[in-house]
């Protein structure tokens, strides 16, 4: 199988945005704020936003299975208070899971968390475990900056995150760490603040003793890792003066990368970099960026070309492809089985 374990729902019917227009206004107007049960999205127009998107591209690309989650920058923990990003977490992890369930054989859950500035990350089990234990979602996103590109939330490896972590490791999942909109003038959304945030969540990692405390926990860090792979001496020569282990034993045992990495070079640095037990194979197509390389004539986030062009063995490719996915989503591997996969 060919799994792809960053996707979000960026296509999903233009009536979830209306919604949330609507929810915008009304926290300045509580006369507006619209009623969960006035949005009105039918099975057919699921059915069609993701045929003629999602699903006809990954068909034309060869991948089988889309780990699937809301759209990373509409979640906005910024935006509102707990109880707004409660009501819009429940909303677009419910659509996510209507579509698993339309499309049973090509897409499986991962939730957003009703994330909000300030607020005791505990507020976020309910929602983690409804999407868990009630959809059969296979693992979370985790925004480290719910204040949207401003950083008050204390690092990851701060207490204040155990609750979180401690679900984690009782319902065996692993998060993808994932910022959302960046409010911040300083920093682009896509092009700054996600990588950014790929990069200082390693960091914090690294200067830490997390994985004491939780030997099992894993994050996956997508788009590549950020710098990480390009600057990986620095991040080594740093443990070294800092006496951390060596970084295979620091952090490789419960730290990820994906391959949403959008050239050749890149992904050829990635493969060549970690080790092939850390690499999840992904795309976030139709995401951050859409366009044709004009220089190979293919989708820049078409990320299994670049796979099969690496210097990988055929064993290689099944760790990247499927192998490591299943080890590092063990919900995921329990409903392939189910399905005789």
């Amino acid at each position: 199988m060919i799994i792809d374990v960053h996707g979000h729902y960026t296509t999903a019917p233009k009536a979830l945005e209306e919604w949330r227009n609507r929810q915008i206004a009304g926290i300045k107007d509580p006369s507006v704020m619209p009623k969960v049960s006035e949005l009105k999205i039918s099975d057919d127009e699921l059915r069609e936003s993701i045929e003629s998107n999602q699903l006809k591209k990954m068909k034309e690309r060869g991948s089988d299975l889309t780990v699937f989650s809301p759209r990373a920058s509409f979640m906005a923990h910024h935006i509102g208070d707990f109880q707004v990003s409660s009501t819009w977490a429940g909303i677009c992890n419910e659509l996510c899971y209507r579509v698993s369930q339309l499309f049973p054989d090509n897409f499986i859950g991962v939730a957003m968390l009703p994330q909000s500035p300030g607020v005791d990350p505990k507020t976020c089990i309910p929602e983690l475990e409804k999407c868990i234990k009630e959809y059969g979602f296979v693992g979370i996103n985790l925004n480290p900056d719910p204040s949207g590109g401003h950083w008050t939330s204390p690092p990851l490896s701060d207490r204040h995150w155990y609750p979180i972590y401690e679900k984690m490791v009782e319902l065996d999942i692993p998060a993808m760490i994932h910022v959302s909109t960046s409010c911040n003038a300083c920093f682009h959304t896509t092009g700054a603040h996600y990588l950014n945030a790929d990069t200082t969540a390693f960091m914090q990692c690294l200067t830490s003793d997390l994985f004491k405390d939780f030997p099992t926990l894993k994050f996956l860090i997508p788009h590549g890792g950020g710098a990480v792979p390009y600057h990986w001496g620095r991040f080594r020569g740093l443990a070294q003066e800092m006496k951390k282990p060596l970084l295979k034993d620091h952090l490789l045992n419960n730290i990820f990368f994906d391959t949403c990495v959008y050239h050749q070079p890149g992904i050829d640095l990635l493969t060549g970099v970690i080790p092939i037990d850390n690499i999840l194979f992904a795309s976030e197509m139709i995401g951050a960026v859409r366009g044709i390389d004009p220089e190979t004539g293919f989708y820049y986030d078409d990320t299994k070309r670049y796979i099969e062009a690496a210097k990988l063995t055929p064993e290689q490719r099944h760790q990247i492809y499927e192998g490591n996915a299943r080890r590092v989503f063990p919900r995921l591997d329990a409903a392939l089985k189910a399905q005789g996969k």
